[in-house]
């Protein structure tokens, strides 16, 4: 992975991170897990960015695989946020807001991570 890919994915783990924070404070009572995995998730983007920046050749698959599995997990949690709103539950608006904003993340994620490469020539 290159410097710039493993840059994006540290970004992309800290938009996880403040998503998460940002849907816990939405609601403390109901939204501990979105606190939970979006800190434990971002926080392995960010790993999977560092050590790709350092050149650890697994870093970029393991990344892949994160982050295809958090994009399907937000296109099923979205679409079933959205199908509530439209069944008359506003409450649930603001979360399903939120989490088509990391589908979005994800879905910019994935074809960086999939494209990016080291250049030919460098050591690993």
């Amino acid at each position: 992975m290159n410097t710039k890919t493993a840059g994006y994915l540290m970004f992309y783990g800290a938009f996880l991170i403040l998503m998460g924070l940002v849907g816990y404070l939405s609601n403390p009572e109901k939204a501990k897990t979105a606190l939970m995995s979006g800190g434990t998730f971002g926080a392995l983007s960010i790993l999977w960015g560092v050590l790709g920046a350092r050149g650890v050749r697994w870093s970029r698959p393991a990344a892949i695989v994160t982050t295809g599995l958090l994009a399907l997990v937000f296109a099923w949690r979205a679409s079933m946020g959205w199908l509530a709103v439209l069944d008359g539950k506003s409450e649930k608006l603001f979360a399903s807001v939120l989490i088509t904003a990391m589908l979005a993340g994800s879905a910019l994620m994935l074809p960086c991570l999939l494209k990016a490469r080291k250049p030919a020539g460098t050591p690993s």
